[in-house]
């Protein structure tokens, strides 16, 4: 079984990222499993926090859960045509102590999508996390790009309903698993 970590960056109930996320969890193949995870309840890093209370509780799970999966997809909402920073927040915190980066992200594959009421996707943003993977020792999965664009009319309260995006994305999740699997090999 490949255990994949996906990984919404938004907070808003109404996310058309976390959409995309439950989305994939029920197109994964045969043999693969998506456990849905979250950004809710990382505070602001604040290295005088860390120093007083060590690193969150809800950072310290994520953490674990990303070191004990075999790959993460990023579902990456795209604010002001970059990363939104509630995500790089919560990253930032998974990075504490720096002693825990080989664990948590080394050599670990990761993939990147996200979905947008633009014209454009989230081309900038995905784009954006290229030098955070890089940084973090990460094996990104460059063998497609889904982004999502126009969210609005791809999504029904809280269902993907378009058909072309829906096989698009199951398209992404068996590359990205196939990509993980072959890793593990």
């Amino acid at each position: 079984m490949t255990r994949l970590v996906g990984l919404s960056g938004s907070l808003r109930k109404a996310s058309f990222n976390t959409a995309l996320l439950r989305a994939a969890v029920g197109l994964t193949p045969d043999g693969v499993e998506i456990v849905e995870a979250s950004i809710h309840g990382i505070p602001l890093y604040d290295g005088d926090l860390e120093a007083e209370h060590g690193v969150p509780e809800a950072a310290t799970r994520l953490k674990d859960l990303v070191a004990e999966a075999d790959g993460v997809v990023l579902f990456t909402p795209e604010y002001n045509n970059s990363i939104p920073g509630p995500f790089k927040n919560a990253i930032d915190w998974m990075t504490r102590p720096a002693s825990d980066i080989p664990r948590v992200f080394g050599g670990k594959p990761f993939a990147i999508t996200g979905a947008s009421p633009g014209n454009f996707g989230t081309v900038l943003s995905q784009e954006a996390w290229l030098p955070v993977m890089r940084t973090l020792g990460t094996r990104p999965w460059f063998g497609a790009k889904l982004m999502v664009s126009k969210a609005g009319s791809a999504f029904e309260d809280g269902r993907l309903v378009d058909t072309a995006t829906e096989k698009k994305l199951a398209d992404f999740i068996a590359g990205f698993a196939a990509f993980v699997a072959e890793g593990k090999r």
